[in-house]
């Protein structure tokens, strides 16, 4: 998928590593039953992912009947921006049972502007997504960018 077919709508952009295992797996259960209702509302949504389409990943998208666009985030430069990752705090000084520097779960709307309209950063694994929340930013940015084409 080309990206600059992204731009010109509000942006849902989430961040996933298979490290996450089962909670990383839930959110993207949670985006893919939303993705129409983004679509819908004028937006889309991207998933960036921290390595290489790979067996587990595929497996993952088959298994759960997953329809999202999945953008490689190799070095984590993405990641990095949105502060969701750092190479000078490392996700496993926080985090027992992670073993690599992964990115944080995290999910932000962005507008057409690129400004952040919305963010929800799981730092502590306490935090539920709530699908509301971010369709309601989407169609919020939506209506804004549509005040502005109109003016």
């Amino acid at each position: 998928m080309a990206l600059r077919h992204l731009f010109g709508k509000p942006l849902a952009i989430a961040f996933y590593s298979k490290h996450w295992q089962d909670r990383g797996i839930e959110q993207l259960k949670q985006l893919n039953a939303i993705q129409a209702e983004i679509k819908a509302n004028g937006g889309n949504l991207l998933i960036l992912t921290d390595e290489a389409a790979d067996e587990q990943l595929v497996r993952v998208i088959w298994e759960h009947s997953l329809s999202l666009n999945f953008y490689n985030d190799i070095n984590n430069e993405i990641a990095e921006k949105f502060r969701v990752y750092s190479a000078d705090d490392p996700t496993w000084n926080r985090f027992s049972g992670i073993d690599v520097n992964i990115p944080l779960l995290a999910v932000y709307v962005i507008d057409t502007e690129r400004h952040i309209v919305y963010d929800h950063v799981d730092r502590d694994l306490s935090n539920s997504l709530v699908a509301d929340d971010i369709i309601a930013s989407i169609y919020e940015a939506s209506l804004t960018n549509t005040r502005r084409k109109s003016a």
